[in-house]
This record gives C-alpha cells, structure tokens and sequence, in this order.
C-alpha cells in the first residue's frame, strides 16, 4: 500500500516472512533500513523487548517524521528513528545483532555486513527493479553465508549503495 513520496508498506505476510527469518531474542539490537510507516520497527521494537534497541533508518525526511509519530502514538519506546542514509548502515550504534533492509538493493551493501556481528543475521531483497531474491545472510568469518527466501517486488533503495 502507498504511503507517499514513492514508497509502499509491505504486505502483512511479506512483513511475517522478513520478521521471523531474522530470528529476533529478547535484547537484541537491530538496524531496520528504510523505516517507512515505523510498523516494521514497531514489531521488532516489541519482539526485543525492553532491553532490546531498534535503530530505524529513513531517507526521506516526512516519512522520518511519520514513522517518529507512529512509533510515539504506538509508545514503542525501543525503536528510534534516524533520518539518515541506512545504505550506509549507521556506524554509531554498529554493531547489530540483526540487520533488516525493506527496500530492494542490488546487492548487500558492504558497510551492512561491516557493522552486523559475528552470527548475526541480514535480511534484504536483492535484485533488480522488477523483482528481488529475499536473501537471508548469517554472518561468518566475516563474510555472509546467503540463501533465498523466494521471489518479492520492493520499491528502490535510495541512497549511496541503493539504485
């Protein structure tokens, strides 16, 4: 569904399928590419718990702006809203135990893996403007172990490493 300035929120079942392959704990620290509505970070937010943090990046100073509503009038208190190029990652609360990008990228950006922990586990649509793998990394020996989750459509990434 559109939620302005080119951008869409995910379908419910795409939002579960991304949600649960990143195996979320209880106190873990997230970074959510591409915060949107805030819905996403809302779910992880609560998934974590209070001990957890959800950093939540947004390009797109409205939609910033929203999501920092949303989350409020949801009272996540957890999940924070940068407005921010997350292609880039963002280094000062690097690093993540999960990463989650909710745009496609044409590859996994190099800085996302950078700032992932050792074991920790990425989540993007990687392909081209037409369609995307949902490709899920755990990170090894500094290099990401990948596999698909099937076949979406997303909106572009923006930004340094998006299209």
């Amino acid at each position: 569904m559109p939620i302005g300035y080119e951008q869409t929120i995910s379908q419910p079942t795409t939002v579960l399928i991304m949600t649960e392959a990143l195996e979320l704990k209880k106190g873990q620290k997230v970074l959510e590419v591409g915060a949107g509505s805030g819905y996403q970070a809302a779910l992880i937010g609560n998934l974590v718990g209070a001990k957890g943090k959800v950093i939540t990046t947004e390009i797109i100073p409205e939609l910033a702006k929203f999501a920092k509503a949303n989350l409020k009038k949801a009272k996540i208190k957890n999940a924070f809203v940068v407005e921010y190029d997350g292609s880039q990652g963002y280094g000062k609360e690097a690093p993540y135990d999960r990463i989650i990008v909710t745009a496609a990228c044409p590859e996994i950006p190099k800085p996302l893996v950078d700032q992932l922990k050792e074991g920790g586990i990425i989540i993007a649509p990687v392909g081209s403007f037409l369609g995307q793998k949902m490709v899920k990394g755990t990170k090894r020996k500094g290099g990401l172990e990948t596999y698909s989750l099937g076949d979406f459509v997303f909106v572009p990434l923006k930004g340094k490493y998006g299209y």
